[in-house]
């Protein structure tokens, strides 16, 4: 019987090793980040991300419900650090959008870095604006997303 006692102490701790290691493994964060979304879900963007490093040409892409188009599209712009547009132009939808489901978009910004020596020059926005000819204010609707400059 005193043979085998060492054995069963040393496999008891092997287990409790095992079984303790598992447990505080930290979780690693999912490599793809995720999408983002204004606050009815109306809008999702998927590239570029929040606070993603970004360079000329920047490519938008996305869904959005066929609200949000005007003859098959809506605008968007990319602002510095100041709010000054230093680029403009049109998402475009993929498919119909005459409807009230998703609609899949792509846009492509050139622009030149505005990025300088001081750190918050790095800084900047890209806005997604829901077309609205009728103007009226109820209708309006956005998304801005931070962005870094190279």
């Amino acid at each position: 019987m005193r043979w085998y006692s060492p054995l069963i102490v040393i496999a008891l701790v092997a287990l409790a090793a095992f079984i303790y290691s598992g447990v505080n493994q930290p979780q690693i964060p999912p490599l793809t980040p995720s999408p983002i979304t204004d606050s009815n879900d109306s809008i999702i963007v998927f590239s570029p991300t929040k606070d993603e490093v970004i360079s000329s040409p920047l490519v938008i892409t996305g869904k959005a419900r066929g609200q949000w188009f005007f003859e098959a599209s809506f605008p968007v712009a990319l602002v510095n650090w100041d709010g000054l547009i230093i680029a403009k132009g049109l998402a475009e939808a993929r498919n119909d959008w005459m409807t009230n489901e998703y609609v899949l978009f792509k846009a492509v910004l050139s622009f030149f870095n505005p990025a300088m020596e001081q750190d918050f020059t790095h800084r900047g926005a890209l806005i997604l604006k829901k077309d609205n000819p009728s103007g009226l204010p109820a209708n309006d609707a956005s998304l801005e997303i931070p962005v870094k400059f190279k």
